[in-house]
């Protein structure tokens, strides 16, 4: 069972880094921001390789490929979270905001 561990965490990670990259290095730069999804495999691909070395009990992969293919599906799964939560917005699905951010846009109201 501790086997498939890897894949959330990997998932929570890459999502993690790809927040801050957005907010601090991407910003309105369109270029930077198309190549999250590539950025994301490629971060899931080093964590992968990480965890088959350092933590093998945590990741199912018996060779090295098998863990690249782990970690680069779970960055790429990373955006696709990302994604339901901006086509639900898109779409008129309310999004449940946090409680500072609805503080905030009570107050420039």
């Amino acid at each position: 069972m501790l086997e498939i561990i890897c894949v959330p965490v990997i998932v929570s990670l890459v999502f993690s880094i790809m927040e801050i990259y957005k907010r601090f290095i991407a910003k309105d730069k369109e270029t930077l921001v198309r190549i999250i999804p590539i950025i994301g495999c490629v971060i899931g691909i080093i964590a992968g390789i990480v965890c088959f070395y350092a933590f093998p009990s945590i990741i199912s992969a018996t060779n090295i490929w098998t863990a690249i293919l782990i970690g680069g599906a779970s960055g790429l799964s990373a955006t696709g979270c990302n994604q339901i939560f901006k086509q639900m917005s898109k779409f008129g699905i309310e999004v449940k905001e946090n409680k500072d951010e609805q503080d905030d846009s009570k107050d420039s109201k």
